[in-house]
């Protein structure tokens, strides 16, 4: 299998590594920013934060990030 303009050749068991280094990082990163962000999760923790929120906030966030690199800031 060929990956991207560099024409490396990934056997299978790499891809599915990389893939699912890939998932849970972003499963991890989706998990984190709705636990801080979303306010759904409960103070004693029996309630899990929504990752379609944490995703939402995540994804702000690094928008954010990029605009505040290039400078266009409010």
């Amino acid at each position: 299998m060929a990956q991207n303009s560099q024409r490396l050749n990934w056997s299978t068991s790499e891809v599915d590594a990389k893939l699912k280094s890939i998932m849970a990082d972003a499963y991890e990163i989706c998990y984190n920013a709705g636990e801080k962000w979303s306010g759904e999760a409960q103070m004693d923790g029996s309630a899990l934060p929504s990752l379609l929120s944490g995703a939402n906030v995540a994804g702000f966030i690094k928008v954010a990030d990029a605009m505040r690199e290039q400078g266009d800031w409010w």
